[in-house]
């Protein structure tokens, strides 16, 4: 029971995005000293099982200004030297930018 309340009364905020095959989930959490930090899980289903396959890392607020400029300067490596083949966006009914077709018109990542 204790292990449980710890784990509810940890997370602050939670944010879900949807990538073609795979779900990303930016969740802000709390220590006991209430100090934030991030986890970011990405999870992919299985064919062969059905399984979800997670992979997760932790981000502490003092690594947050590196870790951008770091994964701003890798995007931006990508964008400028290779082309989009494909965009992979699953439709999002809750979402009014693919009604739009926002997403299909242009590349949307920035930090």
């Amino acid at each position: 029971m204790g292990d449980f309340e710890n784990k509810e009364r940890e997370e602050v905020f939670s944010k879900k995005v949807r990538a073609g095959k795979r779900t990303y989930f930016f969740d802000v959490k709390a220590t006991r000293s209430n100090d934030y930090y991030v986890t970011i899980t990405e999870s992919k289903k299985r064919f062969e099982d059905g399984q979800f396959i997670k992979h997760k890392i932790f981000l502490y607020k003092e690594d947050f200004e590196k870790f951008a400029e770091g994964l701003s300067e890798v995007v931006d490596y990508i964008k400028a030297n290779q082309d989009v083949v494909e965009k992979r966006y699953e439709a999002n009914p809750d979402d009014s930018a693919y009604e739009s077709n926002e997403y299909a018109k242009k590349d949307n990542f920035t930090f």
